[in-house]
């Protein structure tokens, strides 16, 4: 089979993708060849997959990142989801060693006096976790949405993310929250309790904060950095294409 760019197969993906449904976007990707692997923070938008792949009993893995520091429900709801789908969630958490060495450089909450120690928690407790959860990965699904921020405004469906070498697809890129919300009614998709008590997205306990009416869905999360764009690092790529042997999605 010819090497393609990583970037010509994402764009061709991309545009078989548009036309589907949910459920057909994942059956798709989980037909491609190759590990798929989707990575929930147990976020509404993250059940709606996790529901549709358990439903659908895709062979996608599904994958979380147990940073050691997320709230009581977000962990309870891991149990109640694989429960209720039969499915099982796999749990990557951050090195004891990496988690020691953040402390004694910042303090274990040194991430509130900096952005470069913000950035170097999400390291440890998220990017390398996430990593080894994407070890042998071809496709990387995840819970992006257009509406969760300016900064996601423009996301495809498929991409090509030159960083980790593998195609990342957001099937519900172009899902609003009230369509979200609509699925989770009608199937009786569990999500988090905190959902209601004005937590639109989840991370991290001491990184997170219940938003403001108006407020942008995200604007919760770091609240005391400036930066609007502001990430974890995880969906942030350094992006340039390069050969990537992949299965047709003609």
């Amino acid at each position: 089979m010819t090497a393609l760019t990583g970037n010509g197969i994402a764009e061709a993906l991309n545009d078989k993708l548009a036309g589907l449904d949910l459920a057909g976007r994942l059956a798709l990707v989980a037909e491609l060849g190759g590990r798929a692997v989707f990575t929930t923070s147990l976020g509404i938008e993250d059940q709606v997959i996790t529901a549709a792949i358990g439903t659908g009993r895709l062979a996608i893995d599904v994958a979380t990142l147990e940073t050691g520091r997320l709230f009581k429900e977000t962990v309870d709801l891991i149990d109640e989801t694989e429960e209720q789908y039969g499915i099982a969630i796999t749990r990557y958490h951050p090195v004891q060693d990496d988690i020691d060495a953040y402390a004694a450089k910042y303090g274990l909450n040194g991430f509130y006096e900096s952005v470069e120690a913000r950035h170097a928690c999400c390291g440890v407790r998220k990017l390398k976790p996430l990593a080894r959860a994407l070890e042998g990965a071809s496709f990387w699904i995840t819970g992006l949405r257009r509406g969760q921020s300016g900064n996601r405004a423009d996301t495809p469906f498929a991409e090509y993310d030159a960083d980790r070498n593998l195609i990342k697809v957001n099937p519900l890129a172009d899902w609003d929250i009230d369509r979200i919300k609509a699925y989770v009614t009608e199937e009786a998709v569990p999500v988090n309790p905190m959902h209601k008590r004005g937590y639109p997205s989840i991370g991290c306990e001491p990184c997170t904060r219940a938003i403001k009416p108006g407020e942008p869905e995200r604007a919760g999360r770091w609240w005391w950095e400036n930066d609007e764009k502001r990430e974890c690092g995880l969906h942030v790529a350094e992006a340039a294409a390069s050969p990537l042997p992949a299965p047709s999605v003609a």
